[in-house]
């Protein structure tokens, strides 16, 4: 579903500060046009790819909820555990998803030859623009690893390039990677 300013979902109101997500309640995609402005604007990560990779993303957000991955690191936030921070749960949910875009970029490109020159690294400069280090370091002047939620730069980059590379879903296994 398609906002600008702010949207009712079945995860509650969410305004445009909360930029584009994924209601596992309603099993939406909700993407924020205002945030595709101030990607290319504010985080200079421009283009139609880097858009796409946004919206993958956000579609990896529905497959793990689909294979239990979402209400196992929900189970472990209401049983009182931290699950923010550097290497944490919530961490290593957002780079899976960001792997399985890379999965789903890999297979749309075998199946279409559709990408263009430039596309790839419009889509690793997004991921790199929207790393946690990256924002925190433009709003605080300083970065907060216990404070993460969706993983470095560096990170981010890796897992869409290891989704992309290998095409596998199964390499996607953030949960049990030593390295993130």
């Amino acid at each position: 579903m398609l906002f600008s300013g702010g949207v009712n979902s079945a995860c509650g109101f969410a305004s445009s500060a909360v930029g584009p997500f994924y209601c596992p309640g309603d099993q939406r995609v909700y993407l924020d046009m205002t945030f595709f402005r101030e990607m290319e604007q504010r985080f200079a990560a421009a283009g139609d790819f880097a858009q796409a990779y946004v919206i993958a993303h956000e579609v990896g957000h529905h497959v793990q909820t689909l294979l239990g991955v979402s209400d196992k690191v929900n189970a472990a936030r209401q049983r009182g555990e931290r699950v923010e921070g550097d290497g944490g749960l919530l961490v290593r949910q957002e780079l899976q998803a960001d792997c399985l875009a890379g999965v789903w970029a890999h297979h749309a490109q075998r199946r279409h030859d559709w990408l263009e020159a430039g596309d790839l690294e419009e889509a690793l400069n997004a991921a790199s623009a929207i790393g946690d280090d990256r924002l925190q370091k433009q709003a605080r002047g300083q970065v907060v690893p216990d404070a993460f939620t969706h993983g470095t730069s560096q990170q981010r980059v890796r897992w869409f390039s290891t989704g992309f590379e290998s095409g596998q879903p199964g390499r996607c296994d953030t949960f049990k990677a030593a390295r993130l």
